[in-house]
């Protein structure tokens, strides 16, 4: 296992700044999301751990070692593409003897080597057949196989699940995890699926513009964003404009379009003072309905489109002239979408304050 030290990488690509003077820690043997949108660096950002792309600036270390300047071939790192990339006209096992033969293994270490890295991803009984025999997760799981197999000192990770269905990625993300761990490897998982990283990663970072804006475990991100980008990257939220009211306590009074509403901050660097603009955060989820008033942060409105999916319902609350996603679990209140006014309710803990 070993610990990845990025400090102050840059990377251009003309006049564009792909990666802007980035700064991250990743731990031995953790397994580590980046995520972002279309263009965010996250993808540069892995390219320039594998060596495929040379910062202009910055430092890249694989525990006390540097490497930013070295060739791909020798940082030893496993890397897994969107596409698969197996050869066509090689069997399984000999897709998976290609690092090895290039590094020059003897041929009854290469053959059990081999043998080793498919049990480990459960496709040993697969060695002869050819990649077109093979379903999609079942190649994907060969392409895991090929990257472990000249054990690495960390895995690389592009996308590796975008072209499965779902069912499939649903498998392979607990596929992918367990084979991490077992090996107690050192991953980089670049996606753009919220859900994936969510489930599987130990920690990750949301880029966007080249830069890092929050890095943390899926909860901490989920629950806690630091700005209104995160929020709005991961997961569902209704934004709420608001000025604060006051603070006291670790809580931010807010008067708000819906009334006055109590949070935490998202950001606990911010300067969150009296008078300050801010935007409320709450996920569909933290909202329970009922047909009372509630005590602390409620709002009063009218259920409108509902969609039922067994164990929940999702709802469009009108509160005003404004529409308020809400999620209900077990769902009690959808013969109310259309007859009558409900209350919603948000614990404060629920509600995160950004700073605008």
């Amino acid at each position: 296992m070993i610990s990845i030290s990025i400090r102050q990488l840059t990377k251009r690509f003309g006049s564009v700044t792909a990666l802007q003077r980035l700064d991250l820690t990743i731990g031995a043997g953790e397994l580590f999301f980046l995520l972002g949108p279309s263009g965010c660096g996250k993808t540069t950002l892995l390219r320039s751990l594998a060596g495929f792309y040379i910062p202009e600036e910055g430092t890249v270390l694989f525990g006390d070692e540097d490497v930013t300047r070295l060739e791909p071939h020798r940082r030893n790192t496993g890397m897994m593409f969107q596409s698969y990339a197996l050869w066509p006209h090689m069997s399984v096992a000999e897709n998976v003897a290609f690092g090895l033969e290039e590094r020059k293994v003897p041929a009854p270490e290469l053959k059990r080597r081999v043998a080793e890295a498919l049990e480990s991803v459960r496709m040993g009984t697969f060695a002869d057949r050819k990649p077109n025999q093979l379903s999609g997760g079942q190649q994907q799981r060969v392409a895991l196989a090929r990257a472990l197999v000249i054990r690495p000192r960390c895995l690389l990770l592009d996308e590796p699940l975008s072209n499965l269905d779902a069912k499939l990625r649903l498998e392979m993300r607990a596929e992918i995890r367990r084979v991490c761990k077992e090996f107690k490897l050192t991953t980089v998982y670049v996606t753009h699926d919220q859900k994936e990283a969510l489930s599987v990663a130990d920690r990750m970072a949301i880029l966007d513009g080249g830069r890092i804006l929050q890095v943390g475990s899926p909860r901490e991100v989920y629950r806690r964003p630091v700005g209104r980008v995160v929020a709005d990257f991961i997961g569902e939220t209704d934004f709420i404009p608001g000025t604060v009211a006051g603070v006291q306590g670790g809580r931010v009074a807010v008067e708000t379009p819906l009334g006055l509403m109590e949070g935490v901050p998202g950001d606990a660097s911010a300067r969150l003072v009296a008078g300050a603009k801010v935007t409320l955060c709450v996920r569909p989820e933290c909202w329970s309905l009922s047909d009372r008033q509630p005590e602390g942060n409620w709002v009063r409105g009218r259920i409108g489109e509902a969609v039922y999916l067994g164990e929940l319902a999702q709802y469009a609350l009108q509160v005003g002239d404004r529409l308020l996603k809400v999620i209900e679990l077990n769902p009690r209140f959808l013969e109310k979408s259309g007859q009558g006014e409900v209350y919603a309710r948000a614990e404060p803990e629920d509600v995160v304050v950004l700073a605008d």
